[in-house]
C-alpha cells in the first residue's frame, strides 16, 4: 500500500452544499487528479457513500474502467442515504443495501477496504460485524476497516470479531495532525498493540498547515476560510505554523510538505490520505513524500505540538515510572 493515499471528497458536489466548498470537482477534473495519483505510484484510493450524495463514487466507477486493478479501493458506510430509518446506520439491513449501491455505482463486484465510517450506538456491534462477515465471505468485500471511532469501541470490535470468528478491522482511518494530536492518548497505543493500519486523513487540518494562515491573515478562498473543520487551537497553530516555516526553510520545501513528512514519520502511520482540487495541490503534497526530518526536527516540531499532560498518564509518569511506558 502506498505511504499516500488519494482522498477523494473533492470529487462531485458541484451547486450542492456542503460539497461544493469541498471540491464540487467535474469528472473531467476528477479524472485528471486520478490519473496523477496512479502515474506517482499512489494505489490506494478512499472515498466514501456519502461523498456528494453518491456522486463520488459515480465518478470514480467511470474513471477507474479498465484501471480498477491498478487500486486498492477502499469506501465507507454509515451515512443517512434516504429519509427511512433503514438508511443510515451499521445495522444488517442498512450495510447490505449500502454495499449493494456501492458496488453498482462503483462499477465493480468487490471493494478492497470496507470501512464503517463512524460507530453506531444503536445497533450491537455483533449485527454489524456478522453482516461485514458475510460480505467478506460472499466475495463482494476483501478486508474491513473502522474509521472515526473511540479506542474502546474499536477494541470492543476487535474483541467480539476475535470471539465469534467473525474477519478483525484491519485499519483504522482517523484525524491526526500537528495541530490535531488527539489521537495519541488512546488511539494510537491501541492501533500499534494491536498491528492494525493507520490511515490518516485531514493531515494538513483542513488547509490550516499549508502555509496561507498566519497570524497577519489568511486565503479568504481557501476551503478552511469557509468551513473552519476540523477544529483548532488557532494560537497554538499559528506557534506551530511558525516552526514548520524555519524548519521547511531549512530543507528548501514548503510548510505544507513539511506538515505531510512529521505525519509519514509518526510511529504507526500506514498511510496518508490527501486530497486535492487541483493538480498542482496534488502535486505538492505527493511531494511530501521525498522530505526526510531530522532528529531535531522532529524535536522542535515535537515540542510545540506536544498534547497536555492528562489523566492517567501524569499519575503514572510521577509515582509508577517503572513499568509505564506511556507515561509520560
Amino acid at each position: 500500500m502506498s505511504r499516500i493515499a488519494l482522498g477523494t471528497m473533492t470529487f462531485g458536489g458541484a451547486g450542492t452544499p456542503p460539497w461544493d466548498v469541498v471540491g464540487g470537482l467535474d469528472l473531467k477534473a476528477a479524472d485528471e487528479l486520478v490519473g496523477m495519483a496512479l502515474d506517482a505510484g499512489v494505489n490506494l484510493v478512499d472515498t466514501a457513500d456519502m461523498y456528494a450524495g453518491g456522486e463520488t463514487e459515480e465518478f470514480l466507477g467511470t474513471i477507474l474502467k479498465g484501471r480498477r486493478r491498478d487500486v486498492v479501493l477502499a469506501t465507507k458506510a454509515y451515512s443517512r442515504m434516504g429519509p427511512g430509518p433503514n438508511d443510515v446506520g451499521l445495522s444488517r439491513v442498512h450495510l447490505m443495501n449500502a454495499l449493494e449501491d456501492s458496488l453498482r455505482r462503483l462499477g465493480t463486484d468487490h471493494i478492497d477496504l470496507y470501512q464503517i465510517h463512524a460507530h453506531d450506538h444503536l445497533t450491537p456491534i455483533e449485527e454489524t460485524l456478522s453482516a461485514l462477515d458475510d460480505a467478506v465471505r460472499q466475495g463482494k468485500v476483501r478486508y474491513v476497516g473502522a474509521s472515526n471511532t473511540f479506542a474502546w469501541q474499536l477494541a470492543q470490535a476487535l474483541g467480539v470479531a476475535d470471539l465469534r470468528g467473525y474477519p478483525r478491522f484491519v485499519s483504522l482511518q482517523a484525524y491526526y495532525s500537528l495541530v490535531g494530536r488527539d489521537l495519541e492518548r488512546e488511539i494510537l497505543p491501541l492501533v500499534r498493540d494491536t498491528n492494525l493500519g493507520l490511515l490518516v486523513y485531514s493531515p494538513l487540518a483542513g488547509g490550516f498547515l499549508t502555509g496561507k494562515f498566519t497570524r497577519d491573515g489568511h486565503d479568504a478562498s481557501a476551503r478552511r476560510a469557509q468551513a473552519d473543520n476540523p477544529p483548532i487551537d488557532r494560537e497554538r497553530g499559528y506557534d506551530i505554523v511558525d516552526v514548520l516555516r524555519k524548519i521547511a526553510e531549512k530543507h528548501e520545501t514548503t510548510v505544507a510538505r513539511t506538515a505531510l513528512a512529521w505525519v509519514l514519520a509518526q510511529p504507526g502511520v500506514t498511510s496518508v490520505i490527501v486530497g486535492a482540487k487541483r493538480p498542482a495541490q496534488l502535486r505538492e503534497n505527493l511531494a511530501a513524500a521525498d522530505v526526510r526530518l531530522d532528529e531535531q526536527d522532529l524535536a522542535e516540531l515535537d515540542a510545540v505540538s506536544a498534547l497536555p499532560i492528562e489523566y492517567p498518564a501524569w499519575t503514572l509518569r510521577g509515582a509508577y515510572p517503572y513499568r509505564t511506558p506511556q507515561a509520560g
